[in-house]
């Protein structure tokens, strides 16, 4: 059977070797912020995960083809390309059928991570139940993934925009673990905490890799979400946030924006009222979480 992706020459020498392998979103390269930024921050994200003694796969479909891994001068043309879509478990076959170019979301990224066999993904922050869903029923397909699709997900916790406990309440609902890093209070992306605790706790990025294997050996469908505070020198305080957050909700609703449309505005919106602290906050804990990811990583092939 022919592979529905192509893999770069770094992934496949990887896997080739048994060597451990994370894998990277692309959304936050061509939705997340402009060139050449995006690019310096794919750059940078990529050499966290080699630092820690990993490979980094970042995702994307590119004319119609799935890439496991993209070349520097793959990765420079995405950072660089137009009307790039966004892809998710609805829509990412439509795109490759089409022969078009999308970047992935964390469900993308996780069907692609299964695809070739990679059980780690870094990201920023998961989708969720956004606000006023029992009005819109916008509640993001990465819950749904998280459900289904076995790969372990590193984050900072669902994006602080979202309905925390609701989305807490799906994710319990579909059965997957939400383990809090190092602490037990829930993280929240920008912020530390959520305000209350996470449903789990672990301390230890061996720990993870073995519940992850445990998983598998109890043939229990769907992943992990490991919530990974960001640094303390990078958080934005909850009480700083509040405020901005809600003017930027108000925003949108009075705008009528809704279904894709939502994030990107709430997150374009809350770091013209931040001032840019949040795009530094929100590097800082990608750069955090792939550290992490790559850890586990590590373990889950030191493992066996």
């Amino acid at each position: 059977m022919t592979h529905s992706y192509a893999r770069s020459a770094e992934v496949a020498d990887a896997q080739a070797s048994g060597s451990p392998v994370v894998a990277l979103e692309s959304t936050i390269i061509t939705h997340g912020m402009p060139y050449p930024q995006n690019l310096e921050v794919a750059r940078q994200v990529e050499d966290d995960v080699r630092k820690a003694g990993a490979t980094p796969a970042t995702m994307a479909v590119i004319s119609g083809r799935l890439h496991v891994g993209l070349s520097d001068a793959q990765l420079e043309a995405l950072a660089q390309a137009r009307n790039v879509a966004k892809l998710s478990r609805a829509d990412m076959a439509v795109c490759m059928a089409q022969k078009r170019t999308g970047a992935t979301t964390v469900a993308a990224t996780m069907i692609a991570a299964r695809l070739a066999n990679i059980g780690v993904f870094a990201t920023g922050g998961i989708g969720g139940v956004h606000m006023g869903a029992d009005q819109s029923f916008d509640v993001s397909a990465d819950l749904m993934e998280l459900g289904q699709t076995a790969v372990t997900v590193v984050a900072a916790g669902p994006k602080a925009i979202l309905d925390i406990p609701k989305t807490l309440e799906v994710l319990e609902t579909q059965g997957v673990p939400v383990i809090a890093y190092g602490q037990d209070a829930l993280p929240a992306f920008w912020s530390r905490s959520a305000g209350f605790d996470a449903p789990l706790r672990m301390d230890t990025a061996a720990e993870i890799a073995a519940a992850h294997k445990m998983r598998a050996r109890l043939a229990l469908p769907g992943g992990q979400l490991v919530a990974n505070p960001i640094p303390i020198s990078d958080e934005i305080a909850p009480e700083v946030l509040a405020p901005i957050i809600a003017q930027a909700q108000a925003e949108a609703d009075a705008q009528g924006i809704s279904a894709k449309a939502v994030t990107p505005f709430l997150l374009q919106r809350i770091f013209e009222l931040t001032e840019g602290r949040s795009l530094t906050a929100n590097i800082a804990l990608v750069r955090n979480n792939a550290w992490l990811a790559a850890e586990i990583a590590v373990e889950m092939t030191t493992q066996g």
